[in-house]
C-alpha cells in the first residue's frame, strides 16, 4: 500500500507541474503529459480503491 501510495504522490506531482505550465504558459506538450499523467492517476485511484478494500476486509 506505501509503494502505491508513493507512485500516487509521484504522479501528482507531475500532473499539477505539466498542468500549471499549460495553464500559465499555454505549453501544448506539458498539457498532454498532464492528460497522460490524469488517465495514470485515474488507473492508480481504482488501484488504490482495491487495494484499500482488500486490507480492510482482512483486518
Amino acid at each position: 500500500m506505501k509503494e502505491l501510495v508513493e507512485k500516487i504522490s509521484v504522479e501528482y506531482e507531475a500532473f499539477k507541474t505539466d498542468a500549471n505550465l499549460q495553464g500559465e504558459k499555454g505549453n501544448k506538450s506539458a498539457g498532454m503529459r498532464a492528460r497522460k499523467s490524469s488517465l495514470s492517476l485515474e488507473k492508480l485511484m481504482k488501484d488504490f480503491r482495491k487495494a484499500s478494500l482488500e486490507e480492510s476486509k482482512a483486518k
